[in-house]
């Protein structure tokens, strides 16, 4: 019987090559299979952050998988998990790459929720967008006992809203066509003024734009809202 491959979800970073770990580098170049997700434009963002460490020989598999609030339940992860298996149990090892890192909103998870009964697994974290915009942005995020939260502006009004009216830090992701709907909210609670708009962090094409000029229908899902601790501590 063959021995089953090994599966690594691979942090690569919020989008600067340089940003990736060495043992993200380490795997990446030397594993003999690498799957990705591809959007539905078309786009690869995860696999152009690497590929200038891509190897011609390694075997690549695209994972297409639609935007969507409930994706973990979609058939597309269904059809990703089973082409990595596949490759897994001819005895080759997959890593999947994930933008950031693969525990915190990222594409891998569904993937770990399907394949982790039946192959040995290894996490690589990541630089997640979030603490890469923070570094982009030039502001510490908490300071001492400093509640940091992180939601994505998928969510309903009156939920976010009543998260949003009690925070001391907080990071909105996810904005694309949401972005009015949580302007409007920061602007009704009074937190306008602190909140920090920037796009595609770290990447070529980075934008930070005061929040109060930004276009609601130019805005990338790849864009965050940074609202940073107002203490000042001494």
């Amino acid at each position: 019987m063959n021995k089953l491959g090994k599966l690594y979800g691979l942090g690569i970073g919020p989008g600067d090559p340089e940003l990736l770990t060495l043992k993200a580098h380490r795997i990446l170049t030397t594993v003999p299979v690498i799957a990705y997700p591809t959007l539905e434009s078309g786009k690869v963002l995860a696999r152009a952050i690497v590929s200038d460490f891509i190897r011609p020989e390694q075997i690549e598999i695209p994972m297409p998988l639609p935007f969507s609030v409930e994706r973990s339940s979609q058939p597309h992860y269904d059809i990703a998990a089973e082409n990595i298996a596949e490759q897994l149990n001819l005895g080759r090892d997959v890593a999947v790459l994930c933008v950031g890192d693969p525990m915190l909103y990222g594409t891998f998870m569904y993937i770990f929720n399907r394949l982790c009964d039946r192959f040995s697994i290894e996490v690589v974290p990541g630089i997640s967008s979030v603490m890469a915009s923070a570094a982009m942005l030039g502001v510490p995020i908490t300071y001492r006992n400093d509640v940091f939260s992180i939601m994505p502006a998928t969510l309903e009004a009156e939920i976010l809203r009543d998260r949003l009216a009690f925070i001391d830090a907080a990071a909105i992701i996810k904005l694309g066509r949401h972005f009015a709907k949580v302007r409007n909210i920061l602007e009704e609670l009074g937190l306008l003024e602190r909140a920090l708009y920037i796009e595609r962090a770290t990447l070529p094409n980075q934008q930070i734009i005061p929040i109060t000029e930004v276009d609601p229908e130019a805005v990338t899902y790849w864009s965050l809202i940074l609202i940073p601790s107002k203490t000042k501590p001494q």
